[in-house]
């Protein structure tokens, strides 16, 4: 649940031809070579659409508002871990896997929430830029 109280159902996201293939706009995909909540280490990686041609706003175009210290709840697998928003961060596509640390397994556990944000560039179809947001685990999952 992002604040406000929103939810979304999460589906697993996977990488194709070094994209990671997000569902439709009202989802949110998680990229299954990340982290799980709840794990010692590693990016929980989710991602989402911030609009869509035919279907409208995408649940993450509240990403967009969301600000440092907002929480952030996940909720799956009887599992339920809450999260703090440390940063907010635009990231030029073209960037993203390789400069961002975004889908880095290394680094202690986090929350690691992806849209796109900028200006569209209807030639390519697409935002120019990503919105990054990072959040730091509050306690442990229940």
């Amino acid at each position: 649940m992002l604040p406000g109280g929103a939810g979304a159902p999460v589906l697993p996201a996977t990488t194709v031809a070094g994209q990671l293939q997000v569902p439709g706009a009202r989802r949110v995909g998680w990229w299954d070579g990340g982290a799980e909540a709840g794990d010692p280490f590693g990016s929980v990686v989710l991602a989402g659409h911030v609009d869509s041609k035919t279907e409208g706003l995408g649940f993450f175009s509240r990403l967009l508002g969301v600000r440092r210290g907002e929480v952030v709840v996940l909720n799956g697998s009887g599992h339920t871990a809450s999260y703090r928003v440390v940063s907010v961060v635009s990231v030029r596509k073209d960037a993203l896997a390789t400069k961002s640390g975004a889908f880095d397994q290394t680094t202690d556990h986090r929350l690691v929430l992806i849209t796109c944000t900028g200006a569209y560039d209807a030639s390519r179809g697409g935002y120019e830029d990503n919105l990054v947001v990072t959040a730091l685990p509050i306690g442990l999952a229940q």
